[in-house]
């Protein structure tokens, strides 16, 4: 997953919204979303590869979703894979400890459970930091890093927020295609090797009923298919 916003407390309805594009090779096998078969209460897609997740919900309680950090030098084989970092956070609600990010290639990760939600990341050393009501994104920056793209996903959840728009709208603002005032890559990344697999939206309300819903693309851009599961924290 490449481009997240979120929102925490921010709207009278809705106590969680999320909304994000996973960029990834489109040669790379990957399980749609989905309940995970030895844990059902994981709704997740999955990696085939390395077997982890990069964005998913759990009837525990909990969410999770992890980006890479833009490395030049490429990922390092001997390193743990990232996508363990969400499994196990939905399957059983283990977070790893400062002391263990390092063993991992760059990577931010967001974790939501019953006590608030949290922002991990090992780049440019290892820090968590509790994050408070109001709107947050990650992309492939570290968290103190200026990226356009991220900020250009937190103002349109902003905007979505304030019209109190329709949940199908959160859909048209990750298909945005549009190049970034910099010149940056868009929000939706149309390729034929590399680009926007799927994008996914969570939200839940103020009793807990949640709904994750993914879309995914063919590497033209055309929709690939569609899966909506119901939840409840």
């Amino acid at each position: 997953m490449c481009v997240v916003a979120i929102a925490l407390d921010c709207h009278p309805r809705w106590k969680l919204v999320l909304a994000g594009n996973r960029d990834e090779f489109h040669a790379r096998a990957a399980d749609p979303l989905g309940r995970w078969a030895e844990a059902p209460h994981v709704i997740s897609g999955r990696d085939r590869q390395a077997g982890g997740g990069w964005l998913g919900v759990s009837e525990d309680g909990r969410l999770a979703v992890v980006t890479n950090i833009r490395n030049p030098e490429g990922p390092d084989p001997a390193k743990a894979s990232r996508g363990a970092l969400v499994g196990d956070w939905l399957a059983s609600g283990d977070a790893p400890e400062l002391a263990a990010l390092p063993g991992f290639n760059p990577f931010n990760l967001l974790l939501t459970g019953p006590d608030g939600t949290m922002m991990l990341s090992n780049l440019p050393e290892p820090q968590r930091q509790r994050l408070a009501p109001g709107i947050h994104g990650l992309s492939n920056g570290h968290p103190g890093e200026p990226w356009p793209r991220r900020s250009t996903a937190e103002a349109a959840l902003a905007r979505w927020i304030e019209r109190d728009a329709a949940p199908e709208a959160l859909f048209l603002l990750l298909r945005d295609e549009s190049l970034l005032d910099d010149g940056g890559v868009p929000i939706f990344i149309r390729a034929p090797v590399y680009g926007t697999r799927c994008s996914t939206v969570v939200l839940v309300d103020r009793e807990g009923k949640g709904w994750i819903a993914e879309r995914r693309f063919h590497p033209d851009g055309s929709d690939a298919g569609e899966t909506h599961i119901d939840f409840r924290w």
